[in-house]
């Protein structure tokens, strides 16, 4: 009986996703894309979901807390700045944003080995934090590579509308989701929760803990270099203050704290939601953002310490009738 419960579970959570991603595809069409805000408010979104995935992967799932993904994301970015200012990726072009996500991951994986073989908790997120700052320094002072602080300019005539982006941020955010989801699901899942919660008793049943540590870091590093390369495409102008900003990793780890770290549906909750409240306040209250998002901030850690999917799933568990 559990059995089949859990099946048509599954079964009602597959044909929802199902009519949301048709939903979401069907946008560009019934609304302009050129004119509605909600075109480019959900293409902000997506590449949070991706982000936000990215980290839980590693931090949720794992239990190793990253403070480096903006290391990655603008890592991304400058693959393709640099690629495409020489000629040798184009607008838009799928394998050089392919070449953005591998250059983060192996970035991901020479880093990861000497960290995550060392360093644990604090120690750790401060060492992803620093590979970011390096990362920043390095742009500014390799004038010859990357434009040194000005940054790299793109041919912004390229761009004739805004659907294409909106369309491969929805991958991404699918991608990012699709590969936590079965890296979860799997024997790699397994072995990732069974490290976070007691490496020890992790490594006495025989799990190479260090072997999927990096894993998970490289994998997460390889979805961040994607949502870079993709902004870098966008926004035309790739510099060091904007891509190796810290609140490319801030916003995502807040938005999962705020959906439910370490659970699937938790960072697409809180990445669409925050996503929408930073918006709004950008729009209304354009000279105290700041201050907003920093109190909400505060407020999602004082009064959502475990996510509004726990949140939801709790109340189940204590009111059965008001499932």
């Amino acid at each position: 009986m559990k059995t089949m419960g859990q099946n048509s579970k599954s079964k009602r959570r597959l044909a929802l996703t199902v009519v949301v991603v048709a939903l979401l595809t069907a946008v560009p069409g019934v609304l302009d894309p050129e004119t509605s805000y909600v075109v480019f408010l959900l293409f902000s979104a997506f590449i949070y979901v991706a982000l936000a995935q990215a980290w839980n992967l590693v931090s949720g799932y794992t239990g190793q807390v990253s403070l480096g993904n903006h290391a990655f994301f603008g890592l991304g970015a400058y693959v393709i700045a640099i690629g495409w200012s020489r000629g040798l990726i184009g607008y838009l072009d799928p394998l050089g944003m392919l070449l953005a996500g591998c250059a983060a991951a192996i970035l991901g994986i020479l880093v990861g080995i000497p960290l995550l073989s060392k360093l644990r908790g604090d120690y750790f997120a401060l060492g992803t934090l620093g590979l970011g700052e390096i990362l920043r320094l390095v742009t500014i002072q390799g004038r010859a590579l990357t434009a040194g602080p000005t940054g790299i300019f793109l041919p912004s005539s390229s761009f004739t509308t805004i659907v294409p982006y909106y369309f491969m941020a929805l991958f991404l955010a699918l991608l990012a989701t699709g590969v936590t989801y079965y890296m979860v699901k799997s024997n790699t899942g397994l072995a990732l929760v069974a490290t976070r919660d007691d490496e020890a008793a992790a490594a006495a049943i025989g799990i190479n803990i260090l072997k999927f540590k990096v894993l998970a870091f490289a994998v997460g590093a390889f979805l961040a270099g994607l949502c870079g390369a993709l902004q870098a495409y966008y926004v035309f102008h790739v510099e060091p203050q904007g891509f190796f900003s810290l609140s490319w990793t801030i916003y995502p780890v807040l938005m999962c704290v705020l959906g439910g770290v370490g659970t699937l549906t938790g960072p697409v909750v809180g990445a669409v939601f925050l996503t929408a409240a930073f918006e709004v306040a950008k729009y209304y209250l354009p000279e105290i953002h700041p201050i907003f998002s920093g109190l909400l901030i505060i407020l999602v850690i004082m009064f959502l310490p475990n996510g509004l999917v726990r949140l939801r799933r709790g109340r189940i568990v204590r009111n059965p009738k008001a499932a």
